[in-house]
């Protein structure tokens, strides 16, 4: 399928860059013309992020990672998820989970993770791979559109808060004006001279506890650990996908995979296979509400849930003639997420997802760090009932999820992923579809007209419905549009790119050679050397 798009893909033979902020490609870049692998790039990536959209990702959130090894063959699954504090229970709160300060918030995962990664496929010395964020930090960078939108927006919400206070950084900010971010330089410094343990052990950790009135305890940091594991793989058509293990969502993405595999979607009008795949993604979401949890503390039995039998029977339940409006609510996560991924010379490849949660996260800062705190503790149910159930050392469940799809022989084919909370399952599904059953190439792929299944305006975000709205892109033909409306959906219109999506996309030819494409939705970047 050929159409136009805003830009053209990115070809490159010794390593690739897309994300969501250009400084960030760039910082990228630096490392693996360094020398650096993958892995090197992706942290440096990773810290850069955190310093030029603190609105998406900190050192106080979480990461997910899905990595491939060219020469092993390996693909292997990075869950930098965080547990809830110990002192974290069900009696503590009322009616629902503080969304702000710090008892919103998880233990962080994120900079264990960079040190999980390094383990793997470190090169270079972390005092050079921070290097890029720690100048970024210490001496400035030119705030852009993005930047001074997520803070106006987070202050139109919470006019009192003092979270940019904490951070250092001025509310009347204009596009171009240097921010500059001391505390945060310092925290960076700390971590790429003594490791890890000056997050998790250190100062960074004494002064969370104290500032955190034992909420958090020496115990909560010293003891969380980011888990490497295979990720999950089922097989679609001629290629395996990898995905997150729980407690991510990203089980639910293979789910959707499995239910479509089952239909020629790359044959039949476009309406039908965005009824068949709305219609895949309400069967899943609703085992989501069911199953998911923190494999660690539950039993959650995902050979029988991918079984032929089980995909059969969901599977039976889709009518191609009419939506199905009948199934029980269902839960959802709204969030403020960034998505990039990295390849190098030599093959490895990195498919990265790091999260606040919602935007600023617990927009609470841990005092003389500049470090911005998670609210992730909200991912949690109050329902004792639930298997997302709040627990001391329990972890959340989690809408992120990264993705990589491999062929036969093992080499990777593709990676892709996106932030947006519920919809992040949603678009990933269609990206996988329309690079594997469509054939788009990987910047008409990121630029594709999307649709995504939520709640009707003005509901809970908390109780997603399986007769929530379609809403489509405008530039999805009137006539596919009518067509979703008789059989049932309500459709809404999206304006020409308001999906809320920010796409980043790698396919690998066989012959090595990297094409990245980057989502014009967001200030996304992809380059290459």
């Amino acid at each position: 399928m050929n159409q136009s798009t805003h830009r053209s893909p990115v070809y490159a033979r010794g390593g690739i860059v897309a994300a969501s902020q250009p400084l960030a490609v760039s910082a990228g870049i630096e490392i693996l013309t360094k020398g650096g692998s993958a892995g090197d790039a992706a942290i440096a990536t990773s810290a850069v992020l955190a310093v030029v959209e603190p609105g998406a990702s900190h050192l106080g959130g979480d990461a997910f990672v899905i990595s491939h090894n060219s020469a092993r063959k390996k693909n292997l699954a990075f869950n930098g998820s965080g547990e809830a504090p110990h002192s974290a229970s069900a009696d503590q709160f009322k009616d629902e989970i503080d969304h702000h300060g710090y008892k919103s918030a998880t233990v962080p995962g994120l900079v264990s993770t960079w040190f999980e990664i390094h383990k793997e496929f470190g090169l270079l010395s972390m005092d050079q791979i921070l290097a890029p964020a720690i100048d970024y930090a210490r001496n400035g960078f030119a705030a852009n559109t993005g930047f001074v939108k997520r803070i106006a927006g987070h202050l139109k919400m919470f006019p009192d808060t003092q979270v940019f206070q904490s951070l250092g950084i001025d509310t009347n900010l204009k596009i171009g004006d240097l921010v500059i971010q001391s505390d945060l330089a310092d925290s960076l410094e700390a971590i790429a001279e003594q490791g890890q343990e000056a997050f998790y052990q250190g100062e960074i950790a004494r002064k969370l506890v104290e500032a955190s009135d034992g909420w958090f305890s020496l115990r909560d940091l010293a003891e969380h650990r980011t888990r490497v594991l295979p990720p999950l793989s089922v097989k679609y058509r001629d290629y395996m996908i990898h995905g997150q293990p729980p407690p991510s969502q990203g089980m639910i993405l293979l789910e959707e995979l499995l239910i479509a595999e089952g239909f020629d979607l790359a044959n039949i009008s476009a309406a039908d296979r965005i009824h068949l795949m709305v219609e895949a993604k309400k069967i899943a979401f609703a085992d989501r509400y069911q199953l998911l949890g923190d494999p660690e503390h539950i039993d959650i039995n995902l050979d029988e849930l991918f079984s032929a039998a089980s995909i059969n029977k969901r599977r039976s339940q889709i009518d191609l003639a009419k939506a199905n409006l009948k199934e029980p609510s269902i839960s959802s996560e709204g969030s403020d997420t960034t998505y990039f991924l990295v390849a190098d010379r030599d093959g490895y490849a990195l498919s990265w997802i790091q999260s606040v949660f919602h935007g600023f996260g617990a927009s609470w800062v841990i005092p003389g760090t500049g470090i911005l705190l998670n609210n992730r503790l909200t991912g949690f149910s109050l329902d004792p009932k639930s298997p997302n159930f709040i627990a001391p050392g329990k972890r959340p469940a989690h809408t992120l999820n990264a993705w990589s799809a491999t062929r036969a022989d093992g080499s990777l084919a593709f990676m892709g992923g996106t932030p947006g909370a519920n919809i992040q399952v949603q678009s990933n599904f269609q990206l996988i579809v329309n690079a594997i059953d469509l054939k788009m190439n990987p910047q008409e792929n990121a630029e594709a007209p999307r649709w995504q299944h939520l709640n009707k305006a003005g509901g809970s975000s908390l109780d997603e419905r399986y007769e929530g709205v379609l809403q489509i892109e405008n530039r999805v033909e009137k006539e596919i549009q009518q067509s979703l409306k008789e059989k049932g959906h309500s459709v809404e219109e999206l304006s020409a790119y308001g999906h809320g999506s920010a796409v980043q996309l790698l396919e690998v030819l066989p012959n090595g050679t990297y094409i990245a494409g980057s989502d014009p939705r967001c200030e996304g970047h992809a380059a290459g050397i």
